[in-house]
């Protein structure tokens, strides 16, 4: 009989130990794969966010001036040697290598406007694009439609007594009150939006931009890349990172590995000493047997061939198992628990992964065993029977 077939008997005449040891590696197997899953699935949700929520690269006019400042971006003031930007920048940024990796592009236009009397900031913006750029933001009215549509930030709507519905005369157009913003507690508060061509004409700024905001999408790509590359479109502008939003992306994403990597260490720990201690008593309670083997001219090697490929089928049939029920507890814990937008993917590279896992898991801790049960001296175990 060959070797590999005396240890698939021994496995079957032995169904309690054979169940224990797959029902260890198991539990260890599936126990990473769930965390694996769940933590990749939680990663791209949370970059799909971060990567969606707000603008992470600004671009300005290039200055030799003191800047004004619109919430934490810098604005160039009125000075000498300044390109201004201009609309077909925004358009250039859509033609750069990475432009897959461009989420939201959202120009705008600054100027201090009179409204009544009141001197406010007014903004002149692509609405859908700064809607998709700005999520935080809760319209009560409707989003702006016309041409003469405008949006007022809390505070401006406040000070200027104005609701949605109301007409707004802002130099010498009349404007209406598409909606007004529920208070943020940032500079939004204190501003007028208005369409961007509109607010152009009016400051007589014509294809003109004070800014341009970009939200990059930055999960398969650094987001010095795209920023090198838009600096190479536009010579003339200042294009810089929030690295706040960049850092606290990579932040947020490095602690879920280092979390997972943790959990997973741990499992991996337990589930190799239930199997040493398991291939352990099994040695122990086959020294009759294997007394037996080495007097009838098994060889060293032999008889650890036989435990080791024990170690192997059970470790085979573990991972397989452990990556199905892994895979199946991810799938119904994620949405769940994590509350993830994103799904779970079965990943056969994953199974792959998780059985050569469960491998290197059960056989190292097989080694042992299998080296003491080489080692047994025929005469002392046969004495013993």
């Amino acid at each position: 009989m060959r070797l590999s077939g005396i240890s698939l008997n021994n496995l079957r005449r032995r169904k309690g130990k054979m169940v224990f040891l797959t029902l260890g590696l198991f539990i260890g197997v599936a126990t990473v794969v769930t965390m694996f899953s769940i933590t990749q699935a939680m990663k791209a949700d949370t970059e799909r966010k971060l990567d969606q929520y707000g603008a992470n690269i600004v671009i300005t006019p290039k200055s030799n001036d003191l800047a004004l400042v619109y919430g934490d971006i810098a604005i160039p003031g009125v000075t000498y040697d300044v390109k201004e930007l201009k609309q077909e920048d925004a358009d250039a940024i859509l033609t750069i290598k990475n432009k897959e990796n461009i989420a939201t592009v959202a120009p705008k236009l600054l100027g201090a406007a009179d409204v009544e009397g009141k001197q406010v900031l007014l903004v002149g913006v692509n609405f859908p694009s700064e809607i998709r750029l700005k999520r935080w933001w809760d319209i009560q009215g409707r989003e702006p439609e016309g041409p003469n549509d405008v949006l007022l930030g809390h505070l401006a709507a406040e000070k200027l007594r104005k609701s949605s519905g109301d007409s707004i005369n802002i130099g010498e157009t009349e404007y209406t009150v598409a909606g007004v913003l529920k208070e943020i507690g940032s500079q939004d508060d204190s501003l007028i939006y208005g369409d961007l061509r509109t607010v152009q004409r009016n400051l007589g700024k014509e294809g003109k931009l004070s800014l341009i905001e970009v939200s990059a999408l930055c999960s398969t790509c650094p987001i010095e890349e795209i920023v090198s590359q838009i600096t190479e479109k536009l010579p003339g502008a200042k294009v810089s990172a929030l690295r706040q939003a960049v850092m606290a992306r990579e932040q947020t994403i490095e602690q879920l590995g280092n979390f997972s990597l943790a959990v997973s260490v741990v499992v991996l720990l337990i589930g190799a000493l239930i199997v040493l201690t398991t291939m352990m008593s099994s040695v122990n309670e086959r020294t009759r047997e294997i007394g037996i083997f080495r007097a009838i001219g098994f060889r060293k090697s032999h008889v650890m061939t036989i435990i080791l490929f024990e170690a192997l089928a059970v470790s085979s049939l573990g991972g397989l198992l452990g990556w199905i029920g892994g895979m199946l507890a991810s799938s119904l814990i994620a949405p769940r628990l994590a509350q993830l937008t994103v799904g779970v993917q079965w990943d056969p590279l994953l199974g792959i992964a998780a059985i050569v896992l469960a491998i290197f898991v059960g056989m190292g801790s097989s080694v042992y065993p299998a080296v003491r049960a080489s080692n047994l001296d025929p005469a002392e175990a046969l004495r013993s029977i």
